[in-house]
């Protein structure tokens, strides 16, 4: 048995966790951050850094003696490199060169963004390449054809702002507070989808790409408008994105050739109206469909822990550099208005 630690500090989740490359999660904890980044509705990259410098190595301290394991025990240390908040990257990245270096370990450098993609096959060991992903977090909203580890073909990606960001920003309208999606979700639960009329941007285009600017913007203008019932717009606005989602989705089933699953990773991806409208879509094409469960959906470490295990025999220097910006296709041609979410 092989035992990867793996260190996950992108944005407002310090975490650790011990994964074997037999799938077992040995040991994990979560720092929530919740509670600092609340009365600004968002993360604070500072506030942030500096809760990933506090916490770190206590809660990489308590994991190892949850699992009854010591620095000698593991065979190496993945830690998240980038993209994320570059702050909490180099405090998280820095802290996996220090323990490489103290107990002689490989260091092997993790895309955050492979976690999520590798994260449903920690879940489901008959999970198997290609398949094809739903990437959709809070920074990020793609499609990618998952060929094999480090191996992607990006299909489709936001022009704009990627779905968990427009999921906070409603919550934000609605006053729902931080974090926002699982407070839309809850709240949509109570409301009519039909009530509010909302646009689907990029509906029926023959452009494979996502854009959720538009609609984001529309939920402002209702809210403003002072005539529905917030529920109704937290509802409406969810079916929007579904659909818009459910779209795309059909299209680069299309485009994609042959896979052995529709796949959804991401934080999003543990919204369960999402999920069980992209189980209805696999159905319909004769795919089968698989989603990690919703503790592996959030950041977390046993994701990159995993994507170690997966990289075993692979190891980076200890000069690796924290990147802020790291696509997964990096041969993507660039997308018009994508940007850094490219």
């Amino acid at each position: 048995m092989r035992v990867v630690l793996g260190i996950e500090s992108s944005c407002d989740e310090t975490a650790a966790a011990l994964v074997t490359d037999g799938r077992a999660i040995l040991a994990q904890r979560i720092a929530s951050q919740d509670e600092a980044h609340r009365p600004y509705g968002g993360v604070v990259p500072e506030i942030a850094a500096r809760a990933h410098v506090e916490r770190l190595t206590p809660l990489i301290a308590a994991t190892l003696a949850d699992a009854g394991m010591a620095l000698a025990d593991i065979d190496a240390i993945a830690a998240t490199a980038g993209p994320g908040l570059i702050g909490g990257v180099m405090v998280g990245l820095v802290t996996a060169k220090a323990l490489a270096m103290a107990g002689d370990k490989p260091l092997i450098a993790i895309n955050h963004l492979e976690g999520h993609a590798l994260s449903p096959r920690l879940a489901d060991a008959t999970l198997a390449f290609p398949y094809l992903l739903l990437l959709v977090s809070g920074g990020h909203c793609q499609l990618l054809a998952v060929e094999g580890v480090g191996r992607y073909r990006r299909l489709a990606t936001t022009i704009d702002d990627a779905l968990g960001e427009a999921f906070d920003k409603t919550a934000k309208i609605l006053g729902l507070g931080y974090p926002g999606g699982p407070a839309v979700e809850r709240l949509a639960g109570q409301g009519n989808a039909g009530a509010v009329p909302l646009p689907r941007p990029l509906l029926g285009s023959a452009e494979p790409h996502f854009s959720f600017a538009g609609l984001k913007s529309a939920v402002l203008r209702a809210r403003q408008a002072g005539s529905h019932a917030d529920a109704d717009i937290a509802a409406a606005f969810q079916q929007a994105a579904i659909d818009c989602i459910i779209d795309r989705t059909r299209r680069a089933i299309a485009a994609a050739g042959p896979v052995s699953a529709l796949v959804v990773a991401g934080g999003v991806a543990a919204n369960k109206a999402v999920r069980a409208a992209l189980e209805v879509l696999a159905a319909g094409h004769g795919l089968r469909f698989a989603a990690p469960p919703p503790e592996l959906c959030t950041d977390n470490a046993a994701m990159i822990a995993w994507a170690g295990v997966e990289r075993l025999g692979r190891s980076d220097p200890l000069d690796f550099a924290a990147r802020p910006r790291w696509p997964l296709d990096a041969a993507a041609e660039p997308v018009r208005g994508a940007g850094v979410k490219a």
